[in-house]
């Protein structure tokens, strides 16, 4: 380790290497298969600066896995991988050889996960869950509080497994109505012998971390640029690939993921109809080709179980469109012709896939 003294020149060859990798996360605006209109292209250049600034921060910023750092993996404009427009997303840097204190309040959020995470999208695309925990699974203090025992060996009471290759937790807060629903409280800390300030910078451990968020950033977004490829496959229907592939992505083993792609001609609208199995909640969004969910702070772009109008026989339409047919369901498409979207049964007790049609209103 360089003394945080010793001179070691001027570091600008470290920068630029930074930008030249991260530059080639560019080549995905150029695949033969990206849309070329001008709302794609401006919306690939933007998701490339949001995946840039996501990764700074959990491989920068938030990236000591001595003092654990829950930090907003998404929100109202950072846009990952389908992003649930329901959801609260944090995450953390981890190490397998610490123990770490998850504590917090339930509150009124409906469903709260935990997973330990292998996180491998520099590398293959791939965040495979080394141990998973949600609600239902854990016990409570008569006020709502809870305590995470978080480790490779375990623990009594509420404990989330370890593995040899976690570095990461994911936590993930479900919502069917997030202005009255309030979300849990939650705190992360290390347990056990351990230093007690974060240790100095220094240029080595800098250039690590810049050239990790520089691989990050290209690897996510290839990752999504490729499922993208795989929907379009099989456009305007619900994609039949293995759920499996998306758990292995960093999902949720408790929930079932109904990707699809669309392409409309003007004036045509998506129609998605399905029965409603018992499940604990459902959810229905519009995407980008980006796999982005669109601006839910300000347009329709979703539904959820608690926003539906159900048909008299307890199924349910959604119509994707430009504006209100005056019929089923609503969901705007924001000014999209193409993009991809996706359908979420949680805890099911059977996963129906949905029928999708094309309509012209």
């Amino acid at each position: 380790m360089t003394h945080s003294q010793s001179h070691v020149g001027h570091l600008d060859h470290v920068w630029r290497r930074f930008c030249a990798a991260l530059a080639d996360a560019g080549d995905v605006l150029a695949r033969p298969s990206t849309p070329t209109t001008a709302l794609d292209q401006a919306e690939g250049l933007r998701y490339l600066s949001r995946l840039t600034r996501t990764a700074l921060n959990m491989l920068v910023d938030s990236a000591d896995p001595d003092f654990p750092r829950l930090f907003m993996l998404c929100d109202d404009k950072i846009k990952i991988g389908a992003d649930n427009p329901d959801n609260i997303y944090q995450q953390c840097v981890v190490r397998p050889d610490w123990e770490y204190r998850i504590t917090g309040r339930r509150n009124s959020v409906p469903y709260f996960s935990i997973g330990s995470k292998a996180n491998r999208y520099a590398i293959d695309g791939t965040m495979a869950s080394t141990g998973e925990i949600e609600f239902g699974q854990m016990e409570f203090g008569s006020d709502g509080s809870f305590e995470i025992i978080v480790s490779r060996n375990p623990h009594p009471g509420n404990w989330l497994p370890m593995a040899d290759d976690t570095s990461l937790l994911i936590v993930r807060q479900t919502f069917d109505d997030k202005h009255r629903q309030r979300p849990a409280d939650v705190r992360v800390e290390r347990i056990g012998p351990g230093a007690d300030v974060p240790a100095l910078l220094d240029p080595a451990t800098i250039e690590r971390q810049l050239v990790g968020a520089a691989a990050w950033a290209r690897g996510t977004a290839n990752t999504f640029a490729n499922w993208s490829e795989w929907f379009q496959g099989q456009s305007n229907r619900i994609y039949d690939g293995d759920q499996s592939v998306f758990w292995k992505a960093g999902g949720d083993p408790n929930i079932w993921y109904g990707h699809f792609h669309y392409a409309l001609a003007e004036g045509e609208a998506l129609v998605i109809e399905t029965p409603v199995p018992e499940c604990r909640m459902w959810n229905l969004q519009i995407d980008n080709w980006w796999m982005e969910s669109l601006d839910h702070i300000h347009q329709k772009v979703w539904i959820n179980n608690s926003m539906a109008q159900y048909e008299a026989d307890g199924s349910v339409v959604v119509v994707c469109a430009d504006r209100d047919p005056g019929w089923g369901n609503w969901v705007d498409l924001a000014g999209h012709r193409s993009g991809t979207g996706l359908w979420r049964w949680i805890n099911a007790s059977e996963n129906l896939v949905p029928n999708i049609r094309i309509v012209k209103l």
